[in-house]
């Protein structure tokens, strides 16, 4: 049997599992997920946890179980504590900047700022002093995904260091030029 897939989900208090046939809900104190699961995978509900189980040892249902079990998992934590990325904003006069309560605007060097409005239960946190935009959400898919789109804005050049990386995310350093012999 699956590793991943074998362990049951414990469910906190304060989140509620709603089960029907391959449908989830699971609502919680941050917000709540839907997701629909493929049929084959057994979804069951036993003394306050959540088992995923597989019709049989096929490859095929081996790859899903693992992954069902990973993201139901995700939905539970999302729902109760939240996911989060750190991005860090390296450059000479490049910063950030949160206008209106939500939107996230970034100075990296282009003629203008650019703007980023945040979907829904995705919200930013600008820290002046470490430099570091947070994105918060209770989605993890969101959450990577704004998180790269906002890196996207200005991704990290191997010269000098300069643009928008993930906090544990490590250039490759170039050397440049060589000087006249």
């Amino acid at each position: 049997m699956s590793r991943i897939g074998r362990l049951p989900v414990s469910i906190p208090k304060g989140v509620e599992v709603e089960i029907k046939g391959s449908q989830i809900r699971v609502k919680g104190p941050k917000g709540e997920l839907e997701r629909t699961f493929p049929s084959s995978m057994e979804i069951v509900m036993e003394n306050g946890e959540i088992l995923v189980k597989r019709p049989s040892d096929e490859s095929s249902y081996r790859a899903l179980h693992g992954m069902t079990r990973a993201l139901i998992a995700n939905m539970v934590t999302g729902v109760s504590t939240g996911f989060e990325k750190i991005l860090e904003v390296n450059g000479v006069g490049y910063r950030a900047e949160i206008a209106d309560g939500k939107n996230l605007i970034l100075y990296v060097g282009y003629s203008h700022p650019v703007v980023m409005e945040p979907p829904v239960g995705i919200s930013f946190d600008w820290d002046v002093r470490a430099r570091q935009i947070k994105v918060m959400g209770y989605d993890k898919e969101m959450v990577g995904q704004v998180a790269a789109n906002v890196r996207k804005v200005r991704p990290p050049e191997p010269y000098k260091g300069k643009g928008i990386k993930y906090l544990d995310e490590k250039i490759r350093r170039k050397a440049g030029k060589s000087g006249k012999v």
